[in-house]
């Protein structure tokens, strides 16, 4: 653990100090702007451990919105610069080479021709006559340090605009209401008497210090809207203790289905205390599935423990939850990472339902989720397991979202 925090630290260390090139030193002459344009962006790069330490303890949860808003200004500031560097690059290879002296592009073009000596009398005064230099007379076309500083201080401009609406946008997005997305999913072994029963499925609600109590309240009644027959919340319920965050889970006892709903864990949920969590929300009314399998009617619901759990002895156990079903009988399975659709394969499972990606969150870290899950939002297919992915209906650590909108889906079950 210290290993990772050392190497957060120095990442996001080598970002400042890329930030203050591109952003203070190269826009800036310097002088006191500089200065304190450094200092600002130095008090920006403690900004960022200070959030995730005084967060994550509960001492300084002031930081929060500072905090994890620039962190999303931070990253896309990132992005944006780095997009600029091969304009920025080509622009000055322009620049040096339109810089050239006379004396090279003299030297380019072939020798200068002699000037005729001249036979006529100098005067003596005019030899003794200092001369008065003429007034120097800079061509416009003549480029020079102005241009380059010109160029930084235009890509400067354009990353700090375009960064800052962009997250701007994020931010009334994340804080919006979520979207309900409707899919149609076949399952090969549903029974005719179940065609069209509605799943609905949220993950990531994420209540933390940058949610209101409203926000468990507008999603609670959004699923109500649907009139489902399973309530189905895919793990990442929080991200605190039931002390700190009890009160504003209070809606989810207002949860309505015909058939009930069920929880599982995330990997945030070992973060904020596992147990107490796992009775707060039975106590609330949603059944927490523990490595286990409900028979409701004709259709097989199995639960697994998130993989986060393994390092507090609380893991997955897929032989628990489907060693024993009978095959014939369709089984939707919980889990809160797509991933482990791969463990659950073996085990004949007609439809994985997961969470955990937020459909990348904000674009483009959605490349880097892919990198580690094999589904980032939407329906996939792992190891031939059918596995929908809902883009979550909170968020985690900035309170942006890009290109991932907040999420509650309806799935619908159709016999082929």
């Amino acid at each position: 653990m210290l290993g990772f925090v050392g190497l957060i630290i120095v990442v996001v260390g080598l970002i400042h100090l890329y930030l203050w090139k591109r952003l203070v030193r190269d826009p800036l002459r310097p002088g006191r702007w500089r200065r304190i344009g450094g200092v600002a962006v130095l008090l920006l790069a403690i900004l960022v451990p200070a959030t995730f330490a005084g967060t994550r303890s509960g001492r300084a949860e002031w930081l929060a919105w500072p905090g994890y808003v620039w962190l999303a200004l931070m990253f896309y500031l990132l992005v944006i610069l780095i997009v600029l560097e091969i304009p920025r690059l080509a622009a000055g290879l322009w620049i040096r080479r339109d810089a050239r002296p006379q004396s090279e592009v003299a030297a380019a073009s072939g020798p200068i021709p002699a000037k005729p000596a001249s036979h006529e009398p100098v005067r003596l005064a005019e030899a003794h006559e200092p001369s008065v230099p003429e007034p120097e007379t800079r061509d416009p076309h003549q480029p020079g340090i102005d241009r380059r500083l010109l160029l930084a201080r235009g890509a400067a401009i354009f990353a700090g605009l375009t960064a800052a609406g962009v997250t701007g946008y994020g931010i009334r997005t994340a804080l919006g209401p979520p979207r309900l997305d409707r899919v149609q999913i076949p399952l090969a072994k549903l029974p005719r008497s179940l065609d069209g029963t509605r799943v609905a499925l949220v993950s990531d609600i994420h209540l933390g210090p940058l949610t209101g109590a409203h926000h468990v309240e507008r999603i609670v009644n959004l699923i109500n809207s649907t009139d489902a027959d399973v309530v189905c919340v895919v793990g990442d319920l929080v991200d605190g203790t039931v002390a700190e965050l009890g009160r504003l889970a209070q809606p989810l006892a207002t949860i309505k289905s015909k058939l009930g709903a069920y929880f599982v864990t995330g990997n945030h949920e070992y973060y904020s205390g596992f147990q107490p969590w796992i009775d707060e929300v039975a106590r609330l009314g949603v059944r927490p599935l523990r490595n286990e399998r409900l028979e409701l009617g004709a259709l097989d619901l199995a639960g697994v423990n998130d993989i986060g759990g393994e390092q507090y002895g609380d893991g997955p156990d897929f032989a628990k939850a489907l060693g024993d079903r009978d095959p014939d009988r369709p089984v939707i399975l919980l889990a809160h990472q797509p991933i482990v659709a791969k463990d659950a394969a073996k085990y004949g499972v007609d439809l994985q339902l997961s969470g955990h990606t937020h459909g990348g969150q904000m674009v483009p870290f959605n490349l880097l989720v892919k990198l580690e899950q094999p589904v980032v939002s939407g329906y996939g297919r792992v190891d031939g397991v059918p596995v929908y992915v809902t883009n979550g209906a909170g968020f985690w650590g900035p309170p942006v979202r890009v290109g991932a909108p907040p999420q509650v889906t309806l799935v619908e079950l159709r016999t082929p």
